[in-house]
């Protein structure tokens, strides 16, 4: 990897890394420490001659909301750096300007800033009724979720381009698409099907209002390699060092684990339901989720797996 450990050091002991979306670990933690293992293998390599101890502040971003007591209580008490908490959406600037030297990103960034807002406009092509993504859904739909995630990508690119040293590398992990697939051939796009439809026999069943569901859309959206060249590319204040699609090993390896699935999603997905529908009918969706997927098994077990993880490495110019 093009890091120059020597050259960002030289002017202060301190590495400062942030960690975009960390959530509340561990995961958060088991990245940092392989980061933080990573750049002192460089600098070992770099500087042999060295008397100086590279000092690591490493801080943790996640919007206002996330649950930081538990991220901070949790936090390992023999870590190879210094630890701080940063609240607010990495859409838009978080650190002092040419402050950071490594970001690191990992499941944040399918996550759109907003729900495209031509979806909710009846007059519009891209109204999404009776789906809440663009599983299978328009071409009018499709366009307004990458409009969305060209534009967020844009200000997030802008705002680390302020923040990050010229030299300084971003490592960003998300779920991705291979070029020229369409996203319902994913294994993914069943469970955001069957949660459309879930809920669109609830409505049938009065549970829930079918405005409801027509007026809530996942706020997600899985990019292809060429679409994140693309966005790069056009930022202009970052080289490409590796931009490649990996395997995410826990669908991969075996069979997928549907339950195990369902509460994954559900941990990530349950607040933005609760936030729209009734909190009552959120375990009665879930529950009957589970049992949609567990019924077609054999369409969940042949949803393409495979290399749908964007691995992305860029440097600051």
């Amino acid at each position: 990897m093009k890091l120059d450990v020597e050259k960002l050091s030289s002017t202060s002991n301190t590495i400062y890394i942030a960690d975009l979306g960390c959530a509340v670990g561990p995961n958060a933690f088991d990245a940092m420490q392989d980061v933080v293992h990573f750049i002192q293998q460089k600098y070992t390599l770099q500087c042999p001659q060295s008397n100086t101890k590279l000092q690591f502040l490493v801080l943790f971003n996640d919007q206002p909301s996330n649950d930081f007591n538990t991220l901070f209580t949790s936090l390992p008490r023999e870590r190879p750096y210094y630890a701080a908490g940063v609240p607010g959406s990495f859409h838009r600037r978080l650190f002092p300007e040419s402050s950071i030297h490594f970001v690191h990103c990992s499941y944040a960034l399918h996550w759109l800033s907003k729900v495209p807002e031509e979806l909710l406009d009846k007059n519009c092509g891209a109204w999404n009724k009776g789906r809440i993504h663009y599983t299978n859904a328009p071409n009018e739909v499709v366009q307004a979720y990458a409009s969305q995630f060209a534009k967020d990508m844009e200000e997030f690119l802008c705002a680390r381009a302020m923040e990050i040293v010229t030299g300084g590398m971003m490592t960003i992990i998300m779920p991705g698409l291979p070029n020229e697939m369409p996203y319902s051939q994913l294994a993914a796009s069943l469970m955001y099907d069957f949660m459309a439809s879930t809920f669109m026999d609830m409505a049938n069943e009065g549970l829930v209002s079918e405005d409801e569901v027509d007026s809530f859309n996942l706020p997600i959206y899985t990019p292809s390699p060429a679409e994140m060249a693309s966005v790069v590319e056009k930022n202009g204040h970052f080289s490409i060092e590796m931009l490649e699609l990996t395997n995410p090993a826990s669908l991969v390896d075996g069979p997928v684990d549907i339950k195990a699935w369902v509460i994954h999603v559900r941990a990530a997905m349950e607040g933005m339901f609760i936030k729209h529908f009734s909190t009552d009918i959120i375990d009665e969706m879930f529950d009957r989720l589970t049992k949609k997927l567990f019924m077609f098994t054999e369409q969940v077990e042949s949803g393409y797996k495979d290399r749908t993880q964007l691995l992305v490495v860029l440097i600051r110019k």
